[in-house]
């Protein structure tokens, strides 16, 4: 039997990067005392979701991966707790400007950096003002017996996604968030949709999936939480309310996965030949 342990993390943020990352570190430790070997934060989690508006000022928070704080700070974390942290953190390279996510390995080393592929852009989400498309493709690594592929948010609603990390090797798919109300329409709420859609991925797939969202107002924008942990038949193994700080874990029976995995038969029924109209535009 090979079992791994999971976390994820939901809290607020201000815009007090050192209380961020101290109240972060508090959760992955304790994420850790509950066993947890792979510990997820949410998106962005150095400040405020900043994206909801454009402001150039804000293009100084971005930091190289070596030099940024919150990096730093969850290298030095997992390498004292002997964990992964993928972390999540607005990234500068020369000229240009990435939501990334480094993969921190028990090591205290990044194992390789993710760039986030699909890029939103609409009220109160304008990403494409900050971050270009990511032009890392997508990464999984060799995790604690488990290969583990991450998708940063908006990754997370496109079936692509997924599934051309299942066809990597992933074993556990990771998405951190930051996602909440939606200011041009106060009657959308998308929690329900945001959690069927990652638990459809775990279901065709069969992979087991985890989700770290933010809660809090944040100038009027509302982040809902709902964090959850699925198995790879979609059931939730633990979860959190829209507005609860915490920290939830689950033990993964990963031989058992495999074998539900081969069962259902959908990698063993694929039709490649009959996809190709899945890369081309529109």
């Amino acid at each position: 039997m090979t079992d791994i342990t999971v976390a994820a993390l939901q809290l607020a943020f201000s815009n007090d990067i050192d209380a961020n990352i101290a109240a972060v570190s508090e959760m992955v430790r304790e994420a850790a005392g509950k066993g947890a070997q792979v510990v997820l934060p949410p998106e962005l989690f150095e400040g405020e979701y900043f994206c909801r508006v454009e402001d150039e000022g804000l293009f100084s928070n971005a930091k190289p991966t070596a030099e940024h704080p919150a990096v730093l700070a969850m290298q030095k974390l997992a390498s004292e707790l002997g964990i992964w942290i993928p972390t999540s953190f607005f990234e500068a390279d020369g000229p240009h400007h990435y939501n990334s996510l480094a993969m921190v390995n028990p090591d205290g080393k990044v194992a390789g950096v993710y760039r986030k592929s699909h890029i939103p852009d609409g009220p109160g989400y304008e990403e494409k003002f900050y971050f270009r498309p990511g032009n890392t493709g997508f990464k999984i690594w060799d995790g604690p017996g488990a290969k583990l592929g991450v998708g940063v948010c908006w990754d997370q609603w496109y079936p692509e996604t997924a599934r051309a990390m299942m066809l990597m090797g992933a074993e556990i798919l990771f998405y951190p968030t930051a996602i909440g109300s939606e200011p041009h329409d106060e009657s959308l709420d998308t929690a329900r949709l945001w959690r069927r859609a990652m638990v459809g991925h775990a279901v065709s797939n069969v992979v087991p999936v985890v989700a770290a969202n933010r809660v809090g107002t944040e100038h009027g924008q509302t982040f809902y939480g709902t964090s959850f942990i699925t198995d790879e038949r979609g059931d939730i193994l633990a979860e959190l309310d829209r507005t609860e700080t915490g920290v939830i874990a689950a033990t993964l029976d990963l031989d058992r996965v495999k074998r539900h995995r081969a069962a259902f038969g959908f990698f063993r029924d694929r039709r490649p030949e009959l996809y190709g109209r899945l890369v081309q535009d529109i």
